[in-house]
């Protein structure tokens, strides 16, 4: 029941603030593929520079949604409203209530990646995107608000969640096998890059998108993250429980 309440807390959040959500979740990502897709014609491994970029535009959406539904979410409840005081002593598991501020938050990178599989359904390319895309997009989604809920209980201020964001969020996502492959980095900075989430993200869907298989060593890196970020944001919520 815990679990449906926070759920139920981020459904009447998202309904409250769809058109705000939506637009934010359209707006960057459409710039990308306007400025990178359409205004630079190039190729990429011989194959037309968007058949790159989409799958990488559809995991960096993934993430950039479920960090910033968790993050700014919880930050202020923490550090203003308090809210996660009265979750301290309510009858809820705290186990429950982050399992579900995750959960929640990787819908919320979900539709995020899902609107830009909808805006690109006009541009005519064969990439498919089937239901394992779809399970690599909800795990990258439950990485990133792991993160997410880690670094919101370190927050000292509201203005903290833009600092993280601009830390972490934006380098990531210029250089994680995004817009440009991660071979042209060079070496020992190329293989610390291709460890992170979003590096193992976009080259699982990019293969699926042209139809090879994904590298399955992405989805062991992709656990690894999750056990280690939720453990430590389980270790923090019980920690603050017992001050």
């Amino acid at each position: 029941m815990g679990i449906l309440t926070v759920l139920w807390e981020k459904w009447v959040e998202f309904r409250r603030d769809f058109y705000k959500i939506t637009v934010a979740a359209m707006i960057s990502p459409l710039m990308y593929l306007i400025i990178f897709g359409m205004g630079i014609q190039t190729t990429s491994h011989g194959e037309p520079y968007l058949h790159f970029l989409i799958p990488g535009i559809v995991s960096m959406a993934t993430m950039t949604g479920s960090f910033s539904a968790v993050a700014q979410n919880m930050s202020v409840q923490r550090l203003y409203e308090k809210a996660l005081d009265q979750v301290m002593v309510s009858p809820t598991p705290l186990w429950q209530f982050i399992l579900g501020q995750i959960i929640g938050g990787s819908i919320r990178g979900l539709y995020a990646g899902g609107i830009i599989l909808l805006l690109t359904i006009p541009i005519r390319t064969d990439l498919i995107f089937n239901g394992m895309s779809v399970f690599i997009m909800f795990l990258n989604g439950t990485v990133f608000s792991t993160i997410a809920l880690v670094l919101s209980f370190l927050a000292k201020s509201y203005t903290d969640a833009p600092r993280y964001t601009a830390y972490i969020i934006t380098p990531m996502s210029f250089l994680c096998n995004t817009f440009f492959s991660t071979e042209q980095i060079p070496n020992g900075f190329r293989q610390a890059i291709g460890l992170l989430p979003l590096s193992q993200t976009s080259s699982m869907i990019r293969a699926i998108a042209n139809d090879q298989q994904p590298d399955y060593i992405g989805f062991l890196i992709l656990g690894i993250y999750l056990v280690v970020f939720g453990t430590i944001s389980v270790v923090f919520i019980y920690k603050k429980k017992n001050l």
